[in-house]
């Protein structure tokens, strides 16, 4: 098992946002968590990243134990996270950015460099020189996942990545996660975008004020009723 997420609750302050969350990634899998602003989608990334972690339950990486470990340690043992919004280092060029996140994987292999995130990102390679702060937003999300990959993950988070593109970009990321899936890249998915996520992920949970309240394969979460009540799809 890749990441096994079991029974975490986490508070921001006295706020109880996540309570009692369960999950699993299978190596190689996609998942998506599907909920609407507010559900806790994001907290739940966060909480197995270490930025916000849980008071109580575990967060496991092909076995290990990573609940309470720092941030950066978590990154340095394979995952990698993709944030919602353009969090990029906008007065760097595309190059700078990607430079700065290059990294070997944890058992010292450089599978994704900078010049295979090229091939695979031509754009990016025709945008190298230029200060990321001026990029579209399809650029930017580009350059996330780009930033993301050279870091050679296990594992990668992905927070809203459809929010604020054109649909035309939305198809154009779906191609982006289909190539990666394809690789064998392992991925958590939040998405409000439920049958854009679907059509990625083998398998979804349904995430309401902090809690999962459906898991079901892909093909099943498309026509359920509990995407329709929990969504609005």
């Amino acid at each position: 098992m890749m990441l096994d997420v079991r029974e975490i609750h986490t508070y921001y302050g006295q706020s109880y946002i996540l309570q009692g969350v369960s999950l699993t990634v299978g190596e190689g899998e996609v998942v998506t968590l599907l909920g609407r602003n507010g559900a806790g989608k994001t907290t739940t990334l966060r909480s197995v990243m270490g930025l916000t972690p849980a008071r109580r339950g575990h967060v496991v990486l092909e076995g290990r134990e990573i609940t309470h470990r720092p941030t950066y340690a978590i990154s340095r043992l394979g995952i990698a996270f993709v944030p919602s919004g353009r969090r990029i280092f906008s007065d760097l060029t595309v190059r700078q950015n990607l430079e700065l996140a290059a990294h070997d994987g944890v058992a010292g292999e450089a599978v994704w460099t900078i010049e295979r995130v090229h091939k695979v990102f031509p754009k990016l390679a025709e945008l190298d020189s230029r200060r990321a702060g001026f990029l579209s937003g399809g650029e930017q999300q580009m350059l996330k996942l780009g930033r993301a990959l050279v870091a050679n993950p296990k594992l990668l988070l992905l927070d809203e990545p459809t929010e604020g593109l054109a649909p035309a970009v939305v198809g154009q990321l779906g191609e982006w996660l289909q190539l990666l899936k394809d690789e064998g890249m392992s991925m958590l998915l939040c998405e409000q975008n439920a049958l854009f996520a679907l059509r990625l992920a083998s398998r979804g949970y349904i995430l309401e004020k902090g809690r999962i309240q459906h898991e079901a394969p892909a093909a099943e979460l498309r026509d359920s009723p509990e995407v329709r009540t929990y969504l609005g799809v």
